[in-house]
């Protein structure tokens, strides 16, 4: 019989078999051979990468820059932390002199009350307890004192007066606690009216300053701290923002739109040298007692009746002859809208200065010439 060969069934398999394998050592090969490409790619095939850098420039700044104007005035600048019945509270403030005396504002001490403590933390990290020498609410300026500090750094005193709008400023302070903040602006306007404090319901705690205004961003924990100019001397004391809301505040926790008031220096030196002295502030008067309620231009002396009479017998407003219902227009050349504005451009001077009000009565206007007279912040 013929045999005939029948076809090996299992040598079909064993040529896919190593069709297939080859296929998967290709795929593995391909696959060892891709990441070997990246990491010869990646790795520069094991050599170690040292990316290009500047050196360390360790030269000063200019001393009219935002940082040379920093270095020197940073080590002058004090947070203060407040602890009492009233609560407790973060500010600023800043060194005026070798004996440990601390300038600040009032709100920022004002919850220490009388069985507080205030913490006073240098720039380079030292502490010390600080105790009041004097505080004024209508100025909202206080003083207070170190002692057995050594290496003390007090800040230059620039002059308001010579300050133009415009002017480039740095701010320095301890916003929400962050201590030595630096922010830089301009001056945006000067003699602002404004007031802040005003906690207490008689309102004896309001302060009324005739204000530098700054685009500097301020925010809680910049309020005491110094407004510097372009040689690092103290122009003004940060005491105020104005909110979102539209509000005025010094110890609020809104944050800065970019309007920002502090107090002139010129004032803030007077007051405080007062404080100092004596522990206590003079403030400007004329003797008269404002009708606030008043809707024209101008501020009106209060009307007869009453309790009280609305001129103080032989004070500065009744020897210059002024009587119950006139309306004080302007001081010397400036003009004066309301109330408010009134006690502010009497407040930016001293007592003993001499002024001429512009005094409106009966529809008829008359400049009469006025000392200002002195009241005790008591």
């Amino acid at each position: 019989m013929e045999r005939r060969d029948e076809p090996v069934a299992g040598k079909g398999v064993a040529r896919r078999k190593i069709v297939v394998g080859a296929l998967v050592v290709a795929l593995v090969a391909g696959g060892v051979g891709g990441g070997i490409g990246a990491w010869l790619e990646r790795d520069g095939g094991g050599r170690h990468v040292t990316l290009p850098q500047a050196p360390v420039d360790r030269s000063e700044r200019d001393p009219g820059s935002v940082a040379g104007i920093a270095a020197r005035a940073l080590p002058g600048v004090v947070t203060l932390h407040v602890r009492g019945s009233g609560g407790r509270g973060t500010g600023t403030g800043f060194v005026l002199d070798n004996k440990g005396h601390i300038l600040t504002n009032n709100h920022v001490v004002e919850p220490a009350g009388d069985g507080g403590g205030i913490a006073v933390t240098f720039h380079g990290g030292r502490t010390a307890k600080a105790t009041v020498i004097g505080r004024d609410s209508g100025y909202d300026l206080a003083v207070v004192k170190v002692s057995g500090v050594p290496g003390l750094t007090p800040l230059a005193l620039g002059n308001s007066d010579s300050v133009h709008v415009g002017d480039s400023v740095v701010a320095i302070g301890a916003p929400f606690d962050l201590a030595g903040t630096v922010t830089t602006g301009i001056i945006s306007a000067k003699e602002r009216p404004i007031t802040a404090g005003g906690k207490k319901q008689d309102g004896s705690d309001v302060s009324y300053v005739d204000a530098l205004q700054t685009d500097a961003p301020i925010n809680p924990g910049n309020s005491g701290g110094p407004l510097v100019d372009s040689r690092a001397r103290v122009i003004g004391i940060n005491s105020a923002i104005r909110s979102a809301g539209g509000s005025e505040a010094g110890g609020g926790q809104g944050g800065s739109i970019g309007l920002g008031f502090a107090i002139p220096i010129n004032q803030a030196k007077r007051v405080a040298e007062e404080l100092i002295n004596t522990g206590r502030a003079t403030h400007p008067v004329i003797g008269v007692s404002l009708d606030m309620a008043y809707q024209g231009d101008g501020a009106r002396v209060n009307p007869k009746g009453g309790g009280g009479s609305p001129v103080t017998r032989g004070g500065p407003a009744d020897k210059a002859g002024i009587e119950p219902g006139d309306v004080i227009k302007r001081i010397d050349s400036s003009a004066v809208h309301s109330g408010r504005e009134l006690i502010v451009k009497i407040r930016s001077h001293r007592p003993g200065d001499r002024l001429v009000l512009t005094v409106e009565r009966g529809g008829k206007e008359r400049a009469v010439p006025l000392t200002l007279g002195s009241a005790s912040s008591g």
